[in-house]
């Protein structure tokens, strides 16, 4: 695993020496100065995207910069490639359209961009209240989609840094096909009844770091979805959500292997999972493997050592078969805290691809609010186990 901690390294240099270069010299385009205008109520999008096809084409390093206020903002796409290094500074908040804007897939997105920078300390205010009752994913698994706050599309080399995001519609931070991301210092807020506002999640994509950020959501603090490499997570709050996951896989056709995820000194607190492993019982084969779990303490969480290789969110689900999605090569190390269901660790594996190489090392756990007992729960599991193990090991 010693190779996952060293392209972080190499990714925060790179990304700080770029974000020093941002204060000598940079040019400045000042939203305001395309006529944006801070009611909360008037659409900016032509202001904008004026403000950052200028900035684009700039060459060096320039600043699309947002002055403090509240600027209404309707989707839009922010497109590259660009000429230099590209600087999205938030002072100000930006506020979505109220409203569900059904199969409208982005409210923001950045696309073809290397070199980019999103900073500054301001809000993205997605409005979701104004949407969640139209979201009938729950019900209908050919239901129609709400915006994801901010959707990142082939962006490489690039940071996201204090920034708040609030009340999404869909997911607040989405990644496809990204490669070297620096994610820091970010808060990510959604009430625990607002459905499916994941936190972050991430496809196709590798060598991203996320660290020392807060994420409060409705589902998944941050999902690791196929074909996805050399993922570093460290000093991350999150809760409520449905914890950290890795998956679902198995799903779809077009699937690819998850390899390299490394999760560390994180906390989890009043989640319905911890850190959860979850693929279909379908007939679609990838290898998810290479993983280490360190340092986590969770409290007053649900399940707070999962796989679950049966996943069905809203049954009835089409069991085709055993899942193919062959887990190996897990280690779980120093995990510790209150768990508010008797069962600590659940591991559902595949009967016909069962999970190798899983490797338990000082794994503590207590009821939480009460002295029961707790339970292990495993199927199809070829493991070790080290150290102080409770509740006791069921393989």
């Amino acid at each position: 695993m010693a190779h996952q901690n060293i392209f972080p390294c190499v990714v925060f240099s790179i990304l700080f020496c770029v974000s020093s270069t941002v204060a000598q010299g940079a040019r400045t385009f000042n939203v305001k100065y395309y006529g944006a205008v801070a009611d909360g109520r008037t659409d900016n999008r032509k202001a904008f995207l004026r403000a950052w096809m200028d900035a684009c084409d700039q060459k060096g390093v320039s600043i699309v910069y947002i002055p403090k206020g509240i600027y209404m903002l309707g989707s839009v796409e922010f497109a590259g490639p660009c000429r230099g290094v590209t600087m999205f500074f938030m002072k100000g908040d930006l506020r979505a359209p109220r409203g569900a804007f059904l199969n409208v897939e982005t409210w923001l997105g950045f696309r073809y961009v290397d070199n980019l920078i999103m900073k500054g300390g301001g809000t993205l205010d997605g409005q979701g209240q104004s949407a969640w009752p139209f979201n009938q994913c729950h019900k209908n698994n050919n239901c129609q989609t709400l915006p994801i706050s901010v959707k990142f599309d082939f962006v490489t080399n690039s940071r996201v840094k204090s920034i708040r995001s609030i009340h999404s519609k869909n997911a607040h931070f989405s990644f496809f096909g990204c490669t070297n991301i620096n994610i820091s210092n970010v808060e990510l807020l959604a009430p625990d009844y607002s459905p499916n506002t994941d936190g972050i999640k991430m496809g196709s994509s590798s060598n991203i770091r996320i660290s020392y950020s807060k994420i409060s959501t409705g589902d998944d603090c941050i999902a690791i979805l196929s074909d996805t490499s050399n993922i570093d997570i460290s000093n991350v709050y999150c809760g409520p959500g449905h914890g950290i996951s890795i998956g679902s896989l198995g799903k779809y056709t077009n699937e690819k292997n998850v390899n390299g995820v490394s999760v560390r000194k994180c906390t989890l607190n009043g989640t319905d999972n911890g850190i959860r492993i979850k693929s279909w019982e379908s007939p679609i084969s990838i290898t998810a493997s290479n993983f280490l779990f360190q340092d986590i303490f969770m409290y007053n969480v649900r399940n707070p050592i999962i796989i679950d290789q049966t996943y069905c969110p809203h049954p009835p689900c089409n069991r085709q078969t055993a899942s193919h999605v062959q887990i190996r090569d897990v280690t779980y190390r120093n995990i510790f805290g209150t768990s508010s269901s008797e069962i600590a660790v659940s591991m559902q594996c595949s009967k016909k691809f069962p999970c190798k190489n899983i490797v338990m090392t000082d794994i503590k756990f207590g009821h939480h609010g009460t002295k029961k007992s707790l339970k292990s729960y495993c199927s199809y599991v070829n493991g070790r186990f080290f150290g102080r193990q409770y509740p006791p090991p069921c393989f």
